[in-house]
C-alpha cells in the first residue's frame, strides 16, 4: 500500500513509462513490443529506458499493425502478457480483422480452454496541426465489440492504475491514451491499486445537473465550471467505457434529473448516446433533460482555428448546461 511519501507528481507520459517498467520488473510474462518501443525508445517516449533495462523482453516490430496484434495474440494465447503500443488510434483501423474478430473472441470460440490477456496501448485526439488521419478518437468502435475491455485514463493517476490494472486481467484490454495530455502533471501513487475494471470516478458533487465525461473531457468540463455561473454539478469520470459505471451515472442522474455527456470523439454515433439511452430506459421521466457535446460530425481540421469550431470547447460545454438548466 502506498502512503504518502510515496506520492510522485508525474506527467501522464511518465506515468505510463512506470506502469509499464513495474509490469516489467515484477511479472517475467510481461513483454512489450511496437514501432519504435525499443531503442528509439517509443515515439512519444511511453518506453523510454526499458529495453536498457529489460533487454529483449521489449521488442521493435515491423511497420505492420495487423502483424503486430496478432503476434501479441499468440503470445498471449501461449502464456506471455504482451502489452502492444500501437502509435496512433488511427492505425487500428489496420488492423481491425485481427481485433474485432480474433482477440475479442479468443475465450469465447474456445469455451475459456483459452484467453487473451494483452492490452492494446494507443493515443488519440487533436493536437494543434495534426491532420485528420491522425486526430481521431475511436473508443466507441471498440467499445462495441463484446469481449474487449475499453479504457479511457484522464489523469496521471489513472493512466498509472488502469494499465497495471490492464496488464492483470485475464481478458484483452485496450487503453486509449490522449497525446494532448501526455504533458500534464498530477499525483501518482506507485503501487496504489486501482479502484477497479469499470468503476467509475465522481470528480464533485452537485445537485442540479449530472455531467458524465472521459479523456480529455474531464479537463473541458472542470475549466467550464470555474466560471461562477455555473450550475451545482456532479461530475463524473466514467474512465472505463466496456464495461461502464452505468450504475453510478443513473443514481446520480437520479437526484439532479438533467444529463450531460461530454467527450471528444464523433457525437453522431458516439459513447454518449449509449449512457444517454441507458439512462432513459432506468428513470423514464426522472431524466428532465440531457444533451451531448461531442466532435461536430466532420473530419478533425489540421488549422487550429478550423479544429476549434469543430471541437468540444468550454464555451459549449457552458452553453449545453444553460441551456438543460432551462428545463
Amino acid at each position: 500500500m502506498s502512503t504518502l511519501a510515496d506520492v510522485q507528481a508525474l506527467s501522464y507520459i511518465r506515468a505510463v513509462n512506470l506502469a509499464l517498467e513495474h509490469a516489467l520488473a515484477t511479472d517475467p510474462s510481461v513483454i512489450v513490443l511496437g514501432e519504435d518501443v525499443a531503442l528509439p525508445n517509443g515515439p512519444f517516449g511511453a518506453t523510454k529506458g526499458l529495453h536498457a533495462a529489460f533487454g529483449d523482453r521489449v521488442i521493435d516490430t515491423p511497420i505492420s499493425e495487423s502483424a503486430m496484434v496478432g503476434t501479441a495474440l499468440g503470445a498471449a494465447m501461449g502464456g506471455l502478457r504482451p502489452v502492444l503500443e500501437v502509435i496512433y488510434a488511427d492505425f487500428l483501423l489496420v488492423a481491425m480483422d485481427q481485433i474485432v474478430n480474433q482477440v475479442a473472441n479468443a475465450r469465447y470460440v474456445s469455451r475459456s480452454a483459452l484467453t487473451a490477456p494483452l492490452v492494446i496501448r494507443t493515443q488519440q485526439g487533436h493536437t494543434p496541426g495534426a491532420c485528420a488521419q491522425h486526430s481521431q478518437s475511436l473508443e466507441a468502435l471498440f467499445a462495441h465489440v463484446p469481449g474487449l475491455r475499453v479504457g479511457v485514463p484522464s489523469t496521471p493517476r489513472d493512466a498509472y492504475s488502469m494499465l497495471r490494472l490492464a496488464i492483470e486481467s485475464e481478458d484483452p484490454v485496450m487503453i486509449f491514451e490522449s497525446r494532448r495530455l501526455y504533458p500534464t502533471k498530477g499525483d501518482v501513487a506507485p503501487g496504489e491499486a486501482d479502484a477497479g475494471l469499470g468503476v467509475s470516478e465522481t470528480v464533485r458533487r452537485g445537485s442540479e445537473l449530472t455531467v458524465v465525461t472521459w479523456g480529455t473531457g474531464r479537463a473541458l468540463v472542470e475549466e467550464s465550471l470555474a466560471d461562477a455561473a455555473a450550475p451545482s454539478v456532479d461530475l463524473i469520470d466514467l474512465r472505463w467505457l466496456s464495461p461502464w459505471d452505468s450504475g453510478a451515472v443513473i443514481e446520480s442522474v437520479g437526484r439532479t434529473g438533467r444529463l450531460l455527456v461530454v467527450h471528444e470523439a464523433n457525437e453522431t454515433g458516439g459513447f454518449g448516446a449509449e449512457v444517454v439511452s441507458t439512462v432513459s430506459s432506468a428513470l423514464g421521466s426522472g431524466l428532465r433533460a440531457s444533451g451531448r457535446v461531442g466532435l461536430r460530425g466532420t473530419p478533425v481540421p489540421a488549422a487550429p482555428p478550423l479544429a476549434q469550431a469543430v471541437l468540444p470547447t468550454v464555451s459549449r460545454v457552458s452553453e449545453a448546461m444553460s441551456a438543460l438548466m432551462e428545463v
